[in-house]
């Protein structure tokens, strides 16, 4: 790999590191330990997340949407969203992004599609290449039928002065009725300090980040209808069969994530 990638931690890889993963530098490991001492449940937050892609996903498939579109896609681990979905119904079909070129790396992994299916990786910046993006998935996905847009765990890093509330818009708005929005994001509504103390470490390692509370995601959602039980604790956005903790209001706060899913009228 080439040094200057090893030189500035990125939030793809630091997530890596908190689910256990091997496609990490050093740099994002230092990065990674530094918010664990501040923030300990950042690995049970990024666990607590991914199963709740797991559930949102798998929800919209059983529901008869059958695209997706994955924004901040992150280092594939699996099971990754297009396997999900293809397990419900084969012939989905899944377009993912991220700018990490890392990621681009594995993107073989994001590729293996059931025969029924497709997949396809764009590498792009949401918050600079919103447009590229749905140009360049739409040649993959059927503007006229209903797409699932995937955006967990990415918007805190997308604070508002690179735009996120009109980038958002902006990629709902190109979708057809009867689309979905899933949407996790980092929040100080459970506990500010600690939470500022994370923001800080990131902006200081050349990473943007922003938390947000509850009423500000929630704007995100505008003009679309919430899924039952609404904005929630990702652990508790219609577990099933999954085992809810007997601590989930402990678990909320070590968690410190709003989830929810929306769905475009």
């Amino acid at each position: 790999m080439e040094s200057q990638q090893q030189g500035v931690p990125h939030t793809a890889r630091v997530y890596d590191y908190y689910l256990g993963g091997k496609s990490y530098y050093e740099i994002d490991q230092q990065a990674g330990d530094s918010v664990l001492q501040v923030w300990p449940g950042a690995r049970k937050a990024a666990q607590t997340n991914r199963r709740f892609m797991h559930r949102a996903v798998r929800h919209l498939a059983q529901r008869g949407v059958r695209q997706f579109l994955d924004i901040g896609t992150g280092i594939p681990t699996e099971p990754n969203l297009h396997q999900v979905a293809q397990g419900v119904a084969p012939e989905s079909r899944v377009v993912y992004t991220d700018k990490d070129k890392l990621v681009l790396v594995y993107a073989d992994a994001l590729m293996r599609s059931t025969p029924e299916g497709r997949t396809a990786y764009i590498q792009a910046d949401v918050a600079r290449d919103h447009e590229r993006i749905l140009a360049d998935a739409f040649e993959v996905l059927d503007r006229s039928r209903p797409v699932a847009l995937s955006l967990v765990a990415l918007l805190h890093f997308v604070p508002d002065e690179q735009g996120a509330r009109e980038v958002v818009g902006a990629l709902v708005d190109a979708l057809p009725s009867g689309s979905a929005l899933v949407l996790s994001h980092g929040t100080h509504d459970f506990d500010e300090n600690v939470m500022r103390r994370v923001e800080a470490i990131y902006q200081q390692g050349g990473m943007a980040a922003q938390s947000r509370s509850k009423d500000e995601i929630l704007r995100f959602f505008e003009g679309l209808e919430l899924v039952d039980p609404g904005i929630v604790p990702p652990h508790l956005w219609r577990p099933g069969d999954e085992e809810v903790p007997e601590e989930a209001e402990a678990l909320s706060r070590e968690v410190s994530i709003w989830a929810a899913v929306g769905i475009k009228p």
